[in-house]
């Protein structure tokens, strides 16, 4: 999930965005999708976990939170950090992501979801 996690990110990329603004972007597209399937406090638990999985393993996440609609915020000092330390935070949360779905609903439907919310990406297959 992580490799797929990257190339999101990578694929969302814009000339003057930051990996905390793409992963925002990521998370966004996703979070419609799977309100969707999951409704809104499904989606809200789920990415909450995810955060505070990938806090464990990128600290600088700590101090992020998720709304209660499900948004990210709290991601803008990630940009202020290198973007190695700022680029594996965004990488981690994504990936724990999806590393969640594909653990509750299985990968086939998670890549059905993927691409739902994000038409163009290619999943490597």
């Amino acid at each position: 999930m992580r490799d797929l996690a990257r190339r999101w990110l990578a694929a969302s990329q814009s000339a003057a965005g930051s990996e905390a603004q793409e992963a925002v972007l990521v998370n966004e597209k996703l979070r419609i999708a799977l309100i969707q399937f999951a409704g809104a406090d499904g989606f809200t638990s789920l990415l909450r976990r995810a955060l505070a999985l990938a806090s464990a393993e990128a600290p600088a996440l700590k101090s992020a939170a998720v709304s209660a609609d499900g948004r990210l915020e709290g991601l803008e000092q990630l940009a202020t950090l290198p973007g190695s330390v700022s680029g594996a935070a965004a990488v981690a949360i994504t990936a724990h992501l999806l590393g969640l779905l594909v653990t509750f609903i299985g990968e086939p439907l998670t890549l059905r979801l993927v691409r739902q919310a994000w038409p163009n990406i290619s999943l490597g297959e």
